[in-house]
C-alpha cells in the first residue's frame, strides 16, 4: 500500500509477460515499457470469475481501492447508509473469495492507496464499516508499504508503530526494493509454495 506515485504499480516491472495477471481497475497505462497483459476496467465480477479458475500462480489488483471509489461515485446520488454497507460487503466479499476459492499456491496482490488517520497510516477505504468493524489489513498475513525518498523506491516490511505494515518473522529485511517479483519469490520460498 502507498500513496499515488510511490512505486506500487512500478513494483510489477520485473515480472515476465506470461507469469502474472493484472486486473487494472483504473485502466491506466503501466509505468514501464514492458508489455505485461492486463485486464483494463476490472470489476469485482471479472476478478472473482477469473480467480475461480486461475490459470496463473500470481495476480495483481491494481489499484484495489478504486473498486470501492468507483462504486462510491456510481452511487453518489443515492441517499442513506445502505450504499456504504453495499460497498463494504462487495470489497470484503472479494477478499473472502480470494481466501476461500483460490489454491494455496496462487497469490493475489492487492495494490492499495493509503490514508492518514489520527492513529497513523492505513489502507484507504470508503465509509466506516470496513474501518470500524473489520480492519482490512487484518485479513492479510503480509502488508507492505511503499517508501519513496530521494528518487529511491522501496517497501517497508515491518511497522514502526505508525502504520499497519507486517510480514512474518525472518521473511524480509525491514526495507527492501519495490520489486513485487522478488517479494513473490521470497514468499514462495518461505511458505514452500
Amino acid at each position: 500500500m502507498g500513496e499515488s506515485g510511490s512505486g506500487k504499480s512500478t513494483s510489477m516491472r520485473n515480472f515476465l509477460e506470461d507469469e502474472v495477471g493484472i486486473f487494472n481497475v483504473a485502466s491506466k497505462p503501466l509505468p514501464f515499457r514492458k508489455k505485461i497483459p492486463k485486464a483494463d476496467g476490472a470489476t469485482y465480477k471479472m476478478i472473482e470469475k477469473a480467480l475461480s479458475e486461475p490459470k496463473l500462480k500470481k495476480y495483481v489488483i491494481d489499484d484495489s481501492q478504486y473498486l470501492m471509489a468507483f462504486e462510491m461515485f456510481d452511487k453518489a446520488k443515492e441517499t442513506g447508509y445502505g450504499k456504504f454497507t453495499d460497498m463494504a460487503l462487495h470489497f470484503k466479499g472479494l477478499i473472502d473469495h480470494v481466501i476461500k476459492n483460490t489454491p494455496v499456491d496462487v497469490i493475489v496482490y492487492f495494490l492499495h492507496h493509503t490514508q492518514k488517520t489520527e492513529l497513523g497510516i492505513k489502507a484507504k477505504t470508503v465509509g466506516k464499516m470496513l474501518d470500524d468493524q473489520l480492519t482490512v489489513e487484518g485479513l492479510f498475513s503480509i502488508v507492505l508499504r511503499t517508501k519513496a525518498e530521494n528518487g529511491k523506491y522501496g517497501f517497508i516490511t515491518q511497522t514502526d508503530g505508525t502504520d499497519t505494515v507486517k510480514s512474518p518473522m525472518g521473511l524480509f529485511e525491514r526495507e527492501i526494493d519495490n520489486d513485487l517479483k522478488f517479494v513473490d519469490e521470497e514468499i514462495r520460498k518461505y511458505w514452500e509454495l
